[in-house]
């Protein structure tokens, strides 16, 4: 009976291929990181075949970040169950493509962006950068421009943006500096800092501002192994995040471009250093603009020599451009249904996708496969694709479907995640350092009127105490008006206008140029 890694071989058995199934199907780990699809309709078997791709990297000793979008991946911390209703279908199933059904956990870490069915996992807007962030609130171009000002002006004022409350503050200030700020910058419009300060509050009601924070998330924390050498699977708790499709995107969009900014290159390993999962991938592209499209082209094509594997989940094969799947070269295909013309042109879209096979037609074939089979090409030795393959995927060796609250509640606790993680700091930032400055300023200008408001009473009083004969000679006077320093003048002309309206443009000026300083 075979393993499911053949370490040998350098492979993962993916299933039973031929005639009689018992051919096998397997991925090279050396051609892992070339990336890869899972598609088919709903209720074809994707899950699982994520499921099993995702134990079997593990098991290679291959760390993996996968999103559970329906929340049934929590079970691949648990064994599967020899007495559960399944276990009759996947027996048979194994005894078919002759495959040792060994049961086993994987070792799993939860992670939730709202910190309840896992760990939270946050970042800050300065790691995000002012792309990513545009997508996520939904920008114009021109909105995304003021942005990047906002963005450029608190990395040389030295204001950390660490928190959704830091880039609101931000923002802020650059509203009220506009003017300034437009000769130096281009225009900046109280009308786009208003539109952006609107996108900030709509993801805030959305819950959107757990995920900016700190502790920011730590990729080494991702890319660990277990005592015995297996990957751990990192499963993102995404059933809430799906209620907000774009935030679950940019998300996933930014750790992906975090694994490609900070990994060095090593070429072509043995085996990814890590595996990535991307469910729903279709949201990553939906009304995606061409700038974030080529962004995600750019990383999939070099991400590779840092040896991440990237999994791309999805109905269609028509869900991915075309620039990035031509970097899929590693594919699984399940059951699409054409019931209208659109969903022909998709199947026959899909079929070209994969290298003939003379025993059977690409195009019948993924319509005529069953529940947990698919039509496969993997790449071969020399990085050639595949002949297309008729497959039956293997069953899981861990539980198919999700856990009990009280299971993932134990997971959590052992996991060694939560003293690191599960509370959040507050560090000082853009939000203090501003409300400080203001607070000095405004200090600094109620002391300046005390003062002007005390010169201008000891002037008056010394006029009422007038007598006749303490007069001094006019020479005496005018010595005394040449004495006075043109400071001096300057701060009693000060005081005496701090009162007026005039004076309370002159207090705003103050205030701008202090919020200005480093």
């Amino acid at each position: 009976m075979r393993s499911v890694l053949d370490l040998e071989a350098g492979s993962i058995f993916v299933g039973g291929c031929g005639h009689d199934r018992g051919t096998p199907e397997a991925l090279l780990l050396r051609q892992a990181n070339r990336h890869g699809l899972i598609a088919g309709a709903t209720g074809t078997g994707k899950t699982v075949t994520l499921q099993t791709l995702a134990e079997s990297l593990s098991l290679a000793g291959v760390p993996v970040f996968l999103a559970d979008v329906k929340g049934d991946l929590g079970g691949m911390s648990h064994p599967g169950d020899p007495a559960g209703k399944l276990h009759g279908a996947f027996a048979a199933r194994a005894e078919q493509i002759g495959m040792a059904l060994d049961y086993q956990p994987m070792p799993v870490v939860f992670w939730d962006v709202w910190g309840e069915s896992g760990h939270p996992v946050r970042t800050t807007p300065a790691e995000m950068g002012p792309l990513l962030l545009s997508r996520l609130l939904g920008l114009t171009s021109v909105q995304e421009g003021v942005l990047n000002i906002a963005f450029r002006v608190a990395d040389e004022e030295g204001l950390p943006l660490l928190d959704l409350k830091d880039l609101q503050a931000m923002l802020l200030w650059v509203g009220q500096n506009a003017s300034d700020l437009s000769l130096r910058y281009g225009n900046v419009s109280a009308a786009s800092v208003g539109a952006i300060q609107r996108a900030l509050l709509v993801l805030e009601g959305e819950g959107g501002d757990r995920l900016f924070g700190e502790p920011a998330l730590a990729l080494s924390d991702l890319m660990r192994c277990d005592a015995s050498g297996r990957g751990v699977v990192n499963i993102l708790s995404a059933e809430r995040l799906m209620n907000a499709p774009r935030l679950y995107a940019t998300f996933l969009l930014w750790l992906l471009s975090e694994l490609f900014e900070q990994l060095p290159e090593i070429g072509d390993p043995d085996k990814p250093r890590m595996a990535f999962f991307f469910d729903e991938a279709h949201l990553l592209f939906s009304d995606a603009p061409k700038a974030l499209i080529d962004k995600v082209e750019r990383v999939a094509r070099l991400i590779r020599s840092k040896g991440v594997s990237v999994w791309f989940i999805s109905q269609s094969p028509t869900d991915i451009p075309d620039p990035v799947l031509s970097q899929l070269g590693n594919r699984v295909q399940h059951a699409l249904r054409a019931f209208t013309a659109r969903d022909q042109k998709a199947l026959r879209d899909a079929a070209q996708n994969y290298r003939p096979n003379p025993e059977f037609d690409i195009a019948e074939a993924i319509q005529q496969v069953g529940t947990g089979e698919a039509v496969t090409s993997f790449l071969q030795a020399k990085g050639q694709p595949g002949i297309a393959q008729r497959t039956l995927i293997r069953p899981p060796l861990s539980r198919l479907g999700p856990i009990s609250a009280q299971e993932r509640a134990a997971l959590m606790a052992q996991s060694g995640m939560g003293p690191r993680y599960d509370r959040g700091i507050d560090r000082d930032s853009a939000h203090e350092i501003l409300a400080r400055r203001t607070a000095e300023a405004a200090a600094a200008a109620a002391e300046a009127a005390r003062d002007g408001a005390e010169d201008t009473g000891s002037e008056f009083r010394q006029a009422r105490r007038y007598q006749p004969g303490s007069a001094k000679p006019a020479s005496s006077r005018k010595a005394s008006s040449r004495s006075d320093s043109i400071v001096e003048t300057f701060g009693k002309s000060l005081a005496r206008q701090l009162g007026t309206k005039g004076g309370q443009a002159l207090v705003r000026g103050i205030l701008g140029s202090l919020t200005r300083r480093r």
